[in-house]
């Protein structure tokens, strides 16, 4: 059952991602019935990603005390329903409200797919687990482009969110007829209080390197097809027929980081090695996306999926570290505080986009600024975890 539930897992992925593009990919189709400024459509993102943040923490948690089966199911029914919920919107603040409780269901993703990793996988297929998982964001962003300006072609932008709120209904009823928690993996031992995580320097690192890389992720996320429909000239069609590329990257950087993570602990490499060497690597893609606006837009879209690439093969291995370091009773828990911190980049650098964008400065500065997020993240990490190895006790 190992490898059936890790694509189970990368459906679910694949079907949160196609649900946060949505607005970003319609909002061309959206602002002809509702206004949307660049300030406005930053809050948007904002109010998706505080709830994420918030969420993602408390759902590192409630997967821990819930258990992985029915946290899993309940935060999918959530987040479809309010998926669907935005397409009887009809002013700002009714995408606003969808858009948070979107960020409320989804927060508990990812902390969910990374206890799964650890009640299932031993930690030498773990990487490989995680990154194909992690290419389940890729597959819902590829997806996204084509799909949505499929569906507003044939009806409207409404039937857009109605759509992909059924998927993930479907979804959860294969969730519930295939998923358990695997006797090995069952744990008595208690779950560790937030205040004594946040005391270890592991966990601090971790979350502060995830704050910088995500601020600049989800500005790639939410803002690449605003960025082909402003300055680049992209209508619907031509956004369906490109923009899905740079995901295609991502997918690939997803499965490249956790196989080449693998393939160095297979090799003889120490855990450590093996997960640092690969995050180098992936840091390394990001800094060439500061020559996006000087490119032409054939060159631009191969730095964006450069930049993508690397983005997820770090994404891959970061999600890893939490299940190497600390026991299955915490892993929910950590996952939980390093998903927070990086939706909390994610809102923090996504305001500063809009105002600047909405003060005249274009995005030349933006895209310096993204330039080093990751180079700067991992330099984080390399001071706060010495050496990627278990901690006392754990057991893997």
């Amino acid at each position: 059952m190992r490898w059936p539930i890790a694509w189970l897992i990368t459906a679910a992925i694949a079907i949160s991602y196609l649900d946060r593009q949505t607005l970003p990919v319609a909002i061309a189709a959206i602002q002809r019935e509702i206004p949307v400024s660049n300030t406005q459509f930053s809050q948007l993102q904002a109010a998706f990603l505080i709830a994420y943040a918030v969420m993602y923490a408390a759902g590192g948690k409630l997967m821990d005390l819930w258990g992985t089966r029915m946290g899993f199911a309940v935060i999918m029914v959530a987040w479809s329903a309010a998926c669907a919920g935005h397409g009887l919107a009809t002013a700002f603040l009714g995408l606003a409200v969808c858009r948070f409780l979107l960020g409320m269901g989804e927060g508990g993703g990812f902390p969910a797919a990374t206890k799964a990793v650890a009640e299932w996988f031993p930690v030498a297929q773990r990487s490989t687990a995680m990154g194909m998982i992690n290419a389940g964001t890729a597959v819902g962003a590829v997806i996204a482009p084509p799909a949505i300006a499929g569906i507003i072609g044939l009806w409207n932008w409404r039937w857009v969110f109605f759509i992909t709120g059924l998927a993930g209904i479907v979804w959860t009823w294969f969730w519930w007829r295939m998923y358990f928690t695997p006797a090995a993996a069952e744990e008595t031992a208690e779950a560790t209080p937030w205040l004594r995580l946040l005391a270890m320097r592991q966990v601090v690192g971790l979350v502060c390197a995830k704050f910088l890389s995500d601020a600049a992720w989800y500005f790639y996320l939410f803002w690449l097809p605003k960025y082909l429909y402003d300055v680049r000239g992209f209508d619907t069609r031509q956004l369906g027929a490109y923009a899905w590329i740079p995901y295609a990257a991502a997918g690939f950087g997803s499965l490249l980081g956790g196989w080449f993570s693998s393939r160095l602990l297979n090799s003889g490499a120490s855990v450590n090695k093996a997960r640092k060497v690969a995050l180098g690597l992936s840091a390394a893609c990001m800094p060439w996306i500061f020559f996006v606006t000087q490119s032409p837009v054939e060159l631009a879209l191969v730095l964006f999926s450069l930049a993508f690439c690397g983005q997820q093969s770090w994404s891959t291995l970061v999600m890893t570290l939490p299940a190497d370091l600390f026991p299955r009773s915490t892993v929910g828990a950590v996952a939980g505080l390093v998903g927070f911190g990086g939706a909390m980049g994610g809102v923090v650098f996504g305001l500063v986009v809009g105002r600047l964008l909405d003060a005249g400065a274009g995005y030349q500065p933006v895209f310096a600024m993204v330039s080093l997020m990751h180079v700067t993240a991992f330099g984080v990490i390399l001071a706060a975890i010495p050496r990627v190895e278990a901690v006392a006790g754990r057991q893997n």
